[in-house]
């Protein structure tokens, strides 16, 4: 785990390309060899002709082309699925109540992995399933969106932690990432890149999916490559769908162009996280499902994993933290609410589980299906609590410190799980679906943040199907694994690079063997402060702060509680025996803070969601410092982290049009219904909207229709807050100068409009800012120029 701190000089020292197998000669040759030949510098060396050249190819040796590198004989293909927020005790297939078929099948036919860990948090552990480095050296300890300047925060995944899939590549494999991109930088995810930390640039020759944390399911902006595809507008669209159909089309290409060559494909599904979306049939078939509510769910979710084996019969099943409420406890109106909710929620975990089944039962026809080595990652981190106490309409609230309460939402329950609203179930529905364990995603301390099933299924290698295997593992250990299993050794330098040593350790023999000895006996865990060290099975864990609290204050990690469990004992972290160990406590701490150390996870950050604001972490914008934005036409897909910051400031939008008499259409959006502005033409009107992360949105309009022909058009909007946050404002509409208009704005959107909405001129590629208009909303007319000048 700490090579890199423990010898240091190792990574200094200059490589030579020498191939293990093959005498140093035969490399300095570069002759066309297969990955076999284990290569530990890449990419190998180009190949040049040996022969003799003379002054015409009759008088030349034959001509030979360079052999491309080939995989070594019998690489296994990879497929590797990773699902999002997802609770341990979430789907059936580990005793949950939420069905799930497809897993289901996969289980009985490969093994389920019951003590397989994550990093809490969803980019953390994708930086590290990737790497197969700790989510800090692979600069990730926490999401793209807060990052920081320190090394183990900055959100790049560094040159000397190579993706496993280039390591793949460049040793014959073919390579997909199609889904869940949340490993680029945010201020990198514009149409202008640089696409260096880009799918393609991280080693997979094809990506088709989403650049963000998560995205409307039925409106998300997509991306091919490097290249926007917008929102697809085709009528019952959903995204867990379209990604299956990306999924087999690729395979089937690929098998019908080069079937003798092994691929690895990454399928990263948008799915559980929110928001919580689901065809209206699915959701029908939930009704009353969960009228029992969050506390009986997570008895009878308790009873099934011991009857099944998931847990041992010992088990205790964790009491519920005291700050959520008992469900007895609640009124009429909020069982109503959070039931729908969890309707809702279960309707989106099965479709995603049937859309991931039909790429199994693809893979399964295909004529190598036998090996063909499935990893099934059932969640990136446990399920979300980030819809607070009553869940929320708009996650994204929760992100700008605001907690939506059951008036706000009640009169819209037959809304959720539909494009208005971004929804997210309430934190007691979080907690009960990672039954048997205590907490929720965020929460690296406890097993309820950190703990996820795996299903692992390789018919050429692996024992026989239906079993259980119960090692202890982390995420790094993925890519270890796949490189042993494609017998291809870990790369000392990858493109001129010296890599940082991969962490991880491979846990292929506990295929064919239940009782196979651990490889991973060690492991720190850090999250937004909420700390945890396993060792030997002890775990000492320390939590900071409740994953419903968007609001925290002074911190003292140094005087902060910690917690200690002997897992070997307690498998779901019931009984705290710190006090009767005191001893294996302080050595757990002290072992904490070394591995903290050495893996750039410090200095500790505690602050909320403030981090999301650039002005408070200096994170990189492609606007700079520039007060003034020119946009020359249409232009779509600007992501907000790329765009003018328009928060707590004043500023203006002009627009030179040409139009006709009622023209309609968007002339300048930023965000959608998950919070922020849209200027627009409506019936000939301009109006000005402003969401207010979709608990009210506060409009003003012209007085009367704007004239055909060539317009100016401007709103201007005064910020009366000061330096204060969120605070209200005043717009004022002109037409060719003269004022046509004002109103008041009552509150605006403090620190993020969208995690993945954009700012657009001339149309909306997101969701709509107002009901007003059904996006996309083109600008009917010539749209000259728009100006945006920002008020400091």
């Amino acid at each position: 785990m700490k090579y890199s701190a423990l010898f240091p000089s190792l990574l200094a020292v200059p490589l030579i390309a020498v191939s293990l197998g093959y005498p140093s000669e035969v490399a300095a040759q570069a002759l066309p060899l297969g990955a076999e030949a284990g290569q530990v510098t890449l990419p190998y060396a180009k190949q040049k002709f040996r022969g003799n050249v003379g002054t015409t190819y009759l008088n030349s040796d034959p001509a030979q082309f360079p052999s491309p590198v080939t995989a070594p004989e019998g690489a296994p293909n990879v497929l590797l699925i990773l699902l999002d927020d997802v609770g341990f005790g979430q789907f059936d297939v580990t005793g949950g109540g939420v069905p799930s078929p497809a897993m289901d099948a996969l289980a009985s036919e490969g093994l389920t992995f019951t003590r397989f860990h994550t990093t809490a948090l969803c980019s953390p552990t994708r930086a590290a399933l990737l790497t197969g480095r700790n989510h800090n050296v692979a600069g990730t300890g926490v999401i793209t969106e807060l990052a920081t300047g320190y090394d183990g925060y900055t959100g790049i995944i560094p040159k000397e932690t190579a993706s496993v899939a280039e390591i793949l590549r460049q040793n014959g494999y073919v390579t997909a990432w199609i889904g869940k991109n949340h490993n680029t930088p945010i201020y990198e995810t514009s149409v202008m890149g640089p696409f260096d930390r880009w799918p393609n640039g991280l080693g997979f020759d094809y990506f088709y999916g989403f650049m963000a944390g998560d995205t409307n399911q039925i409106r998300p902006y997509l991306f091919e490559n490097q290249t926007p595809i917008g929102t697809p507008e085709t009528e019952g669209y959903y995204l867990s769908t379209d990604l299956a159909d990306h999924t087999i089309s690729w395979l089937q290409k690929l098998e019908a162009v080069q079937p003798e060559k092994p691929w690895f494909a990454y399928l990263a599904p948008a799915a559980t996280h929110a928001p919580h979306q689901a065809p209206k049939e699915l959701i029908d078939q939930f009704k009353g499902k969960f009228d029992m509510g969050w506390d009986v769910y997570r008895e009878q979710t308790f009873e099934r994993q011991k009857e099944r084996g998931i847990i041992p019969a010992n088990t205790e099943l964790t009491s519920r933290p005291s700050s959520l409420p008992a469900w007895d406890s609640l009124s009429d109106d909020q069982k109503r609410l959070y039931s729908r909710m969890m309707e809702v929620f279960a309707a989106y975990g099965y479709q995603v589980d049937q859309e991931v089944g039909r790429v199994l039962d693809y893979v399964a026809s295909l004529p190598d299906a036998d090996n063909t080595m499935i990893i099934y990652i059932v969640g990136d981190n446990g399920a979300s609590a980030e819809g607070g106490f009553d869940g929320t309409l708009n996650e994204n609230a929760f992100f700008n410190a605001y907690l939506m309460k059951t008036e706000d939402m009640l009169d819209r329950i037959d809304e959720i799980g539909t494009e208005l609203h971004f929804n997210h179930f309430p934190a007691g529905w979080a907690w009960a679906v990672d039954s048997p364990f205590q907490w929720t995603k965020q929460v690296a301390s406890h097993l309820g943040g950190v703990r996820n099933p795996m299903i692992v299924k390789w018919p050429a290698r692996q024992a026989k199907g239906g079993e259980t295997r119960t090692q202890f593992l982390h995420v790094i250990d993925i890519a270890p694994t796949i490189l042993e299993a494609a017998h291809i050794p870990e790369p000392r330098s990858v493109n001129g690079t010296a890599q940082t040593p991969i962490q991880g350790k491979s846990f292929l023999n506990t295929l064919e063997d239940a009782k196979a000895e651990e490889v991973r006996t060690s492991q720190y865990f850090e999250m937004v402060v909420n700390r945890g060290m396993y060792k030997d099975g002890w775990w000492a864990a320390s939590l900071a702060f409740e994953p419903w609290d968007p609001v925290r204050g002074a911190f003292d990690p140094m005087t902060a509680k910690w917690e200690l469990y002997n897992l070997d004992e307690d498998f779901s972290q019931a009984k705290d025996i710190a006090a009767a160990n005191p001893e294996k406590l302080e050595e757990l701490k002290a072992l904490w803070w070394a591995e903290a150390s050495a893996n750039k996870a410090l200095p500790l950050d505690w602050r909320g969601a403030e981090r999301f604001s650039a002005e408070e972490t200096g994170k990189p914008n492609l606007a700079g410092n520039r007060t003034s934005f020119t946009y020359a036409g249409i232009l779509a897909g600007l992501p907000e982290s790329s765009a003018p910051d328009l928060k707590n400031k004043s500023f203006s939008v002009t627009a030179k049009v040409k139009i006709e008499d009622k023209a309609n259409g968007m002339i300048f959006t930023q965000g959608g219904n998950t919070g922020g502005w849209a200027f627009y033409l409506k019936d000939g009107r301009l109006k000005v909207a402003h969401n207010f992360i979709d608990v009210a949105v506060y409009s003003v309009e012209s007085e009367s229709a704007v004239p055909a022909g060539e317009r100016e058009l401007k709103m201007d909007f005064t910020y009366d807050g000061g330096s204060e946050m969120g605070k209200s404002g005043t717009v004022s509409l002109a037409v060719d100068g003269k004022p046509v208009g004002s109103g008041m704005i009552e509150r605006t959107t403090p620190f993020k409009y969208s995690l993945s909405e954009n700012q657009d001129v001339g149309t909306d590629t997101g969701t709509a800012v107002t009901t007003d208009y059904n996006a996309p909303f083109d600008f009917e007319g010539t749209l000259e120029k728009v100006v945006v000048d920002l008020k400091k």
